[in-house]
């Protein structure tokens, strides 16, 4: 009886591969820095380079979105979960989901010169439709999302 050699076989590819990170983090300023500079990681992998455009603007989305996170949504004891997705060919999208319902997220009108409220109108510009839920899954807390038309150009080019 002789055996037949094993033939190796190719890895699966998808014909539209998706792109998917999800992590909790810290509802602190270190916890929010280290969810932008991963998200600036993923971004760099998923073919969108640190020179573009497309990175430098949802890397500041997740920031923006992670710090009302942890300034407006923090419970004591509790974590702020990012997720961030590629749910179309161009389209990215940044969920950052906290555990406080009770403050809402709304945009300030009047802050030319405030140091602080204008993070959700940085996201408004940014974003191509940006909005917040209550969680879903029936726990406590929120999601506040943003979507990004992105392109993969680089930031030296498009200028």
């Amino acid at each position: 009886m002789t055996e037949q050699p094993a033939t190796p076989t190719a890895p699966t590819q998808l014909s539209n591969p998706t792109h998917h990170f999800s992590m909790r983090f810290s509802s602190t300023p270190r916890g929010a820095r280290l969810a932008r500079r991963l998200a600036a990681v993923r971004l760099d992998a998923w073919g969108y380079p640190y020179d573009s455009t497309a990175h430098a603007d949802v890397t500041l989305l997740v920031a923006e979105l992670c710090a009302n996170a942890i300034q407006h949504g923090h419970v004591p004891g509790r974590d702020f979960r990012l997720d961030l997705k590629a749910v179309a060919p161009t389209t990215l999208r940044v969920e950052v989901t906290d555990t406080r319902a009770e403050r809402l997220p709304t945009q300030i009108h009047d802050t030319a010169l405030a140091e602080h409220g204008r993070g959700l109108n940085i996201v408004a510009a940014l974003a191509s439709h940006w909005d917040w839920g209550y969680r879903p899954e029936g726990g406590p807390g929120k999601i506040v999302w943003a979507e990004y038309e992105a392109t993969k150009t680089p930031v030296s080019s498009a200028l």
